[in-house]
This record gives C-alpha cells, structure tokens and sequence, in this order.
C-alpha cells in the first residue's frame, strides 16, 4: 500500500512557463518549488509525453513529492510535443538532446537553481537522460534512469539479436503516429494552438520507415547508444530496472562499465513502471526516498550512506506457477559488491541425444505475453506447455536432496546449428518445470542467423553446414527449487515478437557441440530494507463509470478451416478520463497480429488509434484516428500509415503513405 504524504518539509507551489532555446523555440514546463529564499537544486524530467495530461497523473505523484523535499522539480515536454513548439522528429535525434542540454543550463543558470541539476526519467524520459548525460553538460551532476538502455539497437522496441520485432517494432511506431499528431491545448498554448496544430501535422512522418531502414546496428543506431562510449558519461548514475521489463539489462551493462564510484543498480521484480507505483508484480518499495537519497548526496553535497550501498541490489524470485498477472512475486533482496559478481559462477550444461529437426509452426510465440508488461492482468507469459510443444526441449532435473540453483544475470547458449536456408532466425526460452509438468517462462533470447558475427552485418547461414550460434539470454534472478526441472527450449520461430524471416525453413540442432550456461549465484546472507512507498497526493482524474462490457486484453482466435491464427491485443493504456481542468480525454487502441500456417510470407500487424480531446467550457472538441499496418513479401516489408484529424467533426488533416522497404537483414 502506497502511503500519500501531505506534510513536508517544505511548503510548495508550481506554475507553468516557457523555456527558450538558442534558436528561439520554447518548450512547455511545468515547475514545482520549494517556498524558499535559498536557490535549491533543480530535478528535470523531459519527454514527449504531454505534462498537461497523458503524464500528468504520474507527474503529481512525484514532482510535487521532490519540491516539498527542497528541490526545483522541472517536468518539460519535448519539441514539437504536448504544448511546446517546433515539430516532432525522431526518437532520441540529436536536436532532442541538444534542446535538453540547453534546457539542463539554462535551469543551472536560474536565481532560484543553486547552479546543480539532476535528471530523472522512465522509458522515453531514462533513454534521454542518460544520453544527455553522455553529452556531459557541466551541471548535470546526477541521474536517475528507469527501464531505459544503453543500447538502441539491440535492446529497445525495435530489433532483438538482429531480428525485426514484429510486436513493438510495428506497435510504437503506430503509438508515436498516434501521439505526435496529437494537438497543443489551447488552454495552455492559447489561440496559436491551432496553427501550431497544422504545421506540426504537415511534418509529421511515420517512424516505421526510418526504423526498418536500418535492419542492421548501424551510425543511426550507435546514435545516442552509451555503450558506444561509457567513459563520455560524467554524471553519477542510478540505473533502476525490473526483471519483467525489456530494459532490465542496461542495469547490468552499466554497473559493470562504469566506475564504481559513480553508479549503482537496482533491479526489482518490477514491470515497465515506476518502483513505487504499486502494480503488478510488486513488491513495490520507497522509491521517492531512495532517489531523494541520491540527490542529496550528489546535488547537496550530503553526508549520507548512499554510495556506501553495494553496487547491485537485486530482486530473486522464488519458483512460482506460471499466470499473466502477480500481485506480489515470493522472493528476496539480494546484493552484489561488483559486476561480474564474485558471487555468480558461470556453470555449462552440455545437451544430450541426437540431432533433432526444428521447424516450429509459424503460430510459435503466440504465448510470449506482452513485450511491454505495464501491470495489466494479461500481461506475462502463461503457461508454456503450448509454446514447449513447438519447440526442441532440454531438461536438467535439480535433485531432490540438493540446493536449489539459483541464478543471477543473463544465461547464454551455444548452439550447434545446421541450417535449411539461408535466412532464419534461432529461439531458446528458459523455464522452470514444476513436477506438475506446468512450465513457467524464466527468460529468452534470440539470434537472427544473419548476425550471428555480429549485429552490424548480415551474413547469410550455409546450407547445410554444422555452424555455432552462441547468444545470450535476458537477465534474471530466480531459484529453481529441487524437484524441478531447468528446460532449455529451442523454436525457429516466435511470432508475433520476432518477425520470420522470407525462407525460414527451420534448422537441424546437434546436441553435441550445443550448451546452456547459467549464471549460478551462490547463497549469500543479504540485509536489504527499503522504507514503504510513499507519494505526494493524487491529481484527482476521474475514470466515468461505463457500462460497456470491456474488451478483453489479448485474445488468440484460431481459424481452423484457414489455418490462420490471430492475437488481438488491446493495450490498455488509459481509456476515457476526466481532468480537474476540464479537460476530457479519451483514447482508445487495438494491435491485430495475424499468421496462417502457410508460411512466414503471411506474416501481418496491423494497429488502430483513436484519440478524443475535449474541452466542453472552450467549445473545443478534437478527434485523431490512425491505422498502421505491415505486410510483407520475400523481398521487402510494405507499410500502410493513415492519419485522420478532424477538428468540431470536421476533417482538418488527411493523410496516407505507403512504402516499401527492402529486406536487408529483417
């Protein structure tokens, strides 16, 4: 239970302004401040994802929450977004960071700012921290980045061990259309509201082209990638991640890459959210006052014990049964001096039999769960008994009279390959089997055959040839109990988060030669506390009472007599609510997922958006509609975008693309 705390240590105000940038464009931001004579500190947040409502919720939890604690807590939305000027651009481009250094000084050069800045985020708000960071403005001091990368390429939305994925490749892009065509609010951007509407509408272009125009980690990619360089980044980090996020294993990159003075990692059991917010799978923790704890250290120069904490804390979760939502996860706190760790063994366990053929059906993947877990009740895998059944399995029973076996980082494979054709793609799932025989996702990972010698280069695989993939596997921490069973499970296909590739026809696997290493953790006696969460007060959103019946949040529907299956995913992000200003906001989404049995040519995503503003006292009521859709064939992805915006019922703005884009490696 989250504790809402009204009393602090400093009364606060907030008030929302404008913040010029060298070539005259102002972003829109919203301050909360300590009533104070003394200059304090300022703590940004800055992203595209509009302060005056899409985060505004989120924001009061914690923005107000830091200024009663003796900080300038700063929420800023990124050009072209929200209420800002300018137009939108690419993800993370380099006017977005250069626009945020020049935001992070002019905040150090305010008579209320003592001239120190912080910077916090999740997502979008920890990739651009931590890139700014990289670019090292002078008072940027510290940061604090959650479920965020180092590495844009192979650990984001976009491309996993080389493969295009189908699931968010195609789903954000989709999102971000929706989101960048959304219009500044007249309340707070005033009558330019609908100008800057239309100039920003007739730039906008669909993400999905640029993104699946670099199939491979090329300069675009190693743009705003940290791992490029972790020696640039100057500021004292604070990675936080959570085993069911995509990120989690930035965590692991950072605290082992950068000096040992500078940064500490936290991973939690955590879905892609704040660690206090309290949704599924908790438990949650004092987040608020574990960050208060490091900006006071780095921006105050306080004397407190915060770099004395070991430099990963992490979550271990206990064996459980496979189910799409958890409350809370059975496990422990545990904490490592360095990474590596010297408490983590590297134990190989050789495959055993004959070679086996892997041709999964094209529907393999179906029960992957959602790429992006947000605490939704189907959120994670279900049992995987299905997904086992398509795949090659290796079983390493954990004897009853012994230890559990207890992991902690990322498991790899070295598999010894023989591939069909000369495009494809290798999946191995981890997971725990309970002697009921029920099969609980651990973790996975992937490998496109094309960059098997690396993700910058596409190198088709020899026919016929016994060739080594070797890959690792998402982070975890878990124990498997005696009694239970460690399953290797290896799939050529995984739809709809690994796109299939034009000729996949599946590989030959030979045991010998092919191995699974598990990063052992040795028992260790670990005191973690964390205080309880706590929060400022709630904004007060109302969520009207419908008596719609909802939609159900995934839904496989088989269609026997086509051979077609397809999974229907309403993302859930927030429905229909209504702000204390008036503003009525409603948004509604579906992803559609579709792949016969006639092989992976069939292969289709497609995405619908629907977005109402309405402000009933300003007579303003504004509509967005999209549709993205990917097809394909062996030479190319074909993409569909549509954008419908109508202002009073009337259409102000329609447009379609359509583009064709090689397959290079994807």
């Amino acid at each position: 239970m989250t504790k809402i705390r009204t009393d602090f240590p400093y009364e606060t105000r907030h008030e929302d302004i404008r913040i010029p940038l060298p070539d005259g464009t102002r972003l829109y931001a919203r301050v909360w401040r300590p009533l104070t004579d003394e200059p304090v500190p300022a703590l940004l947040e800055y992203l595209p994802y509009r302060l005056t409502d899409w985060t505004a919720p989120r924001d009061w939890q914690r923005h107000p929450w830091y200024a009663g604690h003796g900080y300038a807590s700063v929420r800023v939305d990124v050009r072209g977004h929200g209420n800002s000027e300018g137009l939108p651009g690419d993800e993370y481009d380099p006017v977005e960071l250069a626009d945020g250094v020049a935001v992070v000084n002019w905040l150090a050069e305010q008579p209320w700012c003592t001239g120190k800045v912080g910077m916090f985020g999740i997502s979008w708000g920890g990739f651009n921290s931590l890139q700014i960071a990289a670019l090292a403005p002078e008072p940027l001091k510290a940061i604090v980045t959650v479920c965020s990368t180092d590495d844009r390429y192979d650990n984001d939305v976009h491309y996993m061990g080389g493969s295009v994925l189908g699931v968010d490749m195609h789903a954000w892009a989709a999102t971000m259309l929706a989101f960048a065509c959304r219009p500044p609010d007249p309340r707070y951007a005033g009558e330019e509201w609908r100008a800057m509407w239309l100039k920003r509408l007739e730039a906008v272009e669909p993400l999905i082209h640029t993104w699946l125009a670099h199939q491979t980690r090329d300069a675009y990619w190693r743009h705003g990638s940290v791992c490029e360089d972790y020696s640039a980044v100057r500021a004292a980090v604070l990675a936080v991640g959570g085993w069911h996020d995509p990120y989690r294993d930035t965590v692991l990159r950072l605290a082992q890459h950068l000096p040992q003075d500078r940064v500490r990692g936290i991973i939690g059991p955590w879905s892609h959210q704040y660690p206090d917010r309290g949704l599924p799978p908790g438990p949650a923790i004092g987040f608020l006052q574990e960050t208060l704890r490091w900006w006071d250290h780095h921006l105050k120069d306080a004397e407190n014990d915060v770099m004395a904490e070991p430099l990963l804390r992490s979550w271990i979760s206990e064996s459980h049964l496979p189910a799409t939502v958890y409350e809370e996860l059975p496990g422990r706190w545990v904490t490592d001096p360095a990474w590596p760790s010297p408490n983590v063994t590297p134990v190989t366990y050789a495959f055993q039999g004959t070679p086996v053929v892997v041709d999964s059906p094209q529907q393999t993947g179906l029960d992957a769960g959602r790429f992006f877990p947000f605490g939704n009740d189907a959120d994670l895998p279900p049992d995987q008994r299905d997904e086992d059944a398509h795949s090659a399995c290796f079983d390493f029973p954990v004897p009853e009279d012994g230890p559990a076996i207890e992991i902690l980082g990322r498991p790899s494979v070295n598999l010894a390959l023989r591939a069909a054709a000369p495009t494809g793609q290798v999946i191995a799932r981890l997971c725990d089997i309970a002697p009921d025989g029920s099969s609980t996702l651990v973790s996975r990972g992937a490998l496109n055959f094309s960059a098997r010698y690396g993700r910058d280069r596409a190198v088709e695989a020899q026919i016929g040839e016994t060739e080594s993939f070797a890959f690792e596997l998402n982070g975890i921490g878990h124990s498997f109990p005696p009694g239970h069973r460690v399953r290797l499970a290896v799939s050529s296909t995984y739809w709809p988060w690994i796109w299939p590739q034009p000729d996949a026809a599946g590989f030959t696997l030979d045991p010998e030669g092919s191995s699974l290493t598990l990063p052992v953790r040795r028992p260790t006696q670990d005191a973690v506390e964390w205080e309880e969460p706590e929060q400022s007060p709630p904004l007060g959103v109302a969520h009207p009472v419908t008596l719609e019946e909802p939609r159900p949040e995934r839904v496989v529907v088989r269609d026997v007599a086509k051979g077609e299956w397809t999974l229907e995913v309403d993302p859930k992000y927030g429905g229909t609510r209504v702000y204390p200003d008036g503003l009525e906001f409603t948004e509604d989404a579906v992803e559609t997922y579709t792949i016969d049995e006639s092989g992976p040519l069939s292969a289709r995503t497609r995405s619908e958006w629907s977005i109402r503003l309405h402000r009933p006292e300003l007579a303003w009521d504004v509509t967005i509609d999209t549709r993205s859709e990917i097809t394909c064939d062996a030479d190319a992805f074909l993409t569909a975008n549509e954008v419908v915006c109508k202002e009073g019922g009337e259409v102000v703005f329609h447009r379609t693309w359509e583009k064709t884009i090689p397959r290079t490696a994807g």
